[in-house]
């Protein structure tokens, strides 16, 4: 495993295991396979409903606490300072657990900066280790990391081969922040796990299509949080550490990046409704 130091000097591991889109009925058995593989970040929402099924597993997993790295998002029916606290310290209790080690801000949308004076209270008060955002494209970070006294720490954005946040990322590293993937497979969109070109630089080192596209946002400094509920694949994403692409390899896997979205804007109003409109999170 590798890992990253953020802004304030608290390590993080570099790749870790996300639970989006994980029933609730699953997250406690997909946490645990896969902590046993080697996962030690985990990743989380209260969006999500599954926050009680990885304070399970963070319970029963036999390792302690401290090596663990967990990360929750406070979701925009719970923005404001104080709805937004309170809805912190609802997340520890379904996490068993008297801190995360990273609390992001999940949409910038509501009142998302009296969100962020409810992080940085809850920081202040050793209820998490670090501080952050999501889905806040370079407009939005660089305006609120300007008006905040705690700077975000990670900034967690769509990021994947068809959509490389080059320039998001630049900016982010201007001001000391961390870039973290969501989607790092696209969700299998434009025929993800096929793309001849990372098959063939695949073929040179025995590797799958998924890990070229892993490794290459490993390579570039991104953090990663790839999502299966199958134990052989979440080995088989962890399995990335035993080799390195040239740089001709990833000149190449460069000139996959649209520079777009597979799934939404937050330019788009429709997008911003649909997004404001989701199930309140108690």
């Amino acid at each position: 495993m590798t890992y990253v130091t953020l802004n304030n000097g608290v390590k993080m591991p570099q790749v870790g295991y996300g639970v989006y889109q994980v029933e609730p009925t699953e997250a406690e058995r997909c946490v645990l396979d896969a902590i046993s593989v080697g996962y030690r970040m985990i990743d989380t929402a209260q969006i999500y409903h599954n926050e009680e099924g990885v304070g399970n597993a963070i319970v029963k997993c036999g390792v302690p606490r401290e090596e663990l790295f967990i990360v929750t998002k406070v979701w925009i029916s719970n923005a404001g300072e104080e709805k937004a606290y309170a809805s912190i310290l609802e997340s520890l209790k379904k996490l068993q657990t008297v801190y995360v080690d990273l609390l992001l801000i999940h949409q910038p949308f509501g009142d998302y900066y009296g969100t962020y004076r409810a992080m940085e209270r809850a920081y202040r008060e050793g209820k998490t280790r670090a501080i952050g955002v999501s889905n806040f494209y370079p407009d939005r970070f660089i305006d609120i990391q300007a008006h905040v006294e705690v700077k975000p720490a990670v900034n967690q954005v769509e990021t994947h081969v068809f959509n490389q946040q080059i320039t998001a990322q630049e900016y982010m590293e201007k001001y000391g922040c961390r870039i973290m993937s969501w989607g790092p497979f696209a969700e299998g969109k434009n025929d993800f796990f096929n793309n001849e070109t990372l098959a063939e630089i695949g073929r040179k080192y025995g590797k799958s299509v998924a890990q070229v596209a892993l490794r290459y946002l490993l390579q570039r400094g991104v953090a990663l949080i790839p999502k299966s509920t199958h134990k052989e694949r979440m080995k088989q994403n962890m399995d990335i550490f035993n080799f390195s692409l040239t740089e001709e390899d990833m000149a190449i896997i460069r000139q996959l990046d649209t520079k777009q979205s597979l799934f939404f804007s937050h330019y788009d109003p429709q997008t911003v409704e649909f997004i404001t409109s989701l199930e309140s999170v108690k």
